[in-house]
């Protein structure tokens, strides 16, 4: 198995801060994102490779902390070839891209580098295999009116499975936010080049995940620890806060 860590955005809604230092790389509690997060995939024991996808603007960048990482290996940076956020590939375009570089057909675990979480992956992963079917981790926000027009919002049937998807809904018809953190078979992998034709160049993977769970069975999983999507100065503020207190 591959992981995938998302890390080609310029984040620019954390304007200065993000202008020359990629959101990945910024410390929560000391500690770049980043590191936070490899943490978290190390628990998979069955992942040989994690695929760190970046652009060109903050290759370097991203280079220069693996070069200072203790446990680099194992780990590959990928450079997508976009200069700023005009031209980004976006997240499903990247994935594309590394799946298509490196000849991947193999289940993949896809997490966005700006996604703090407080949840166990091994207990994702352990629930991709009951199912043995792709997985979307969701956080229950609890309440209809937070999730409106913020998170793509995910409705499941008795089994688990997603049965609709909105991306962003005025009127959200559950408290299920879908998290940026996903488990895919490699047979839904080898469909996102379909998606893609189809939705012309998506950007997001909530596009993709709507798209698939209308031909394929998806499954949700849903936790209650923290979750932080790290898009504005006061959620890295509340991450900060709360991983210094742990």
């Amino acid at each position: 198995m591959k992981a995938i860590v998302l890390a080609a955005g310029y984040g620019t809604r954390l304007y200065p801060l993000t202008r020359d230092v990629p959101k990945p790389l910024i410390k929560v509690a000391g500690t770049p994102i980043i590191e936070h997060i490899l943490a978290l995939i190390r628990e998979i024991n069955v992942v040989d490779e994690i695929l760190i996808v970046t652009n060109s603007k903050f290759y370097s960048a991203f280079a220069e902390w693996l070069r200072n990482y203790g446990l680099r290996d194992g780990i590959r940076l990928l450079d997508d070839g976009t200069l700023s956020n005009d031209d980004r590939l976006g997240a499903v375009g990247d994935i594309d891209f590394a799946v298509k570089s490196l000849g991947i057909d193999d289940d993949i675990l896809v997490i966005a580098g700006d996604n703090l979480f407080d949840f166990s992956l091994l207990r994702l992963y352990q629930f991709f295999r009951q199912r043995n079917a792709s997985v979307v981790a969701l956080h229950d926000i609890r309440e209809k009116e937070k999730v409106a027009g913020k998170y793509g919002v995910v409705e499941l049937d008795a089994d688990s499975r997603i049965i609709n998807f909105e991306e962003k809904p005025e009127s959200p018809k559950s408290s299920l936010a879908s998290t940026a953190c996903y488990f895919f078979t490699a047979h839904d992998i080898r469909l996102l080049e379909d998606c893609i034709r189809h939705n012309k160049k998506p950007d997001n993977l909530g596009e993709f995940i709507m798209w698939l769970s209308r031909r394929e069975h998806v499954y949700g999983f849903v936790f209650s620890e923290k979750w932080f999507d790290i898009g504005s100065h006061d959620q890295l503020r509340e991450a900060d806060d709360y991983w210094r207190g742990k």
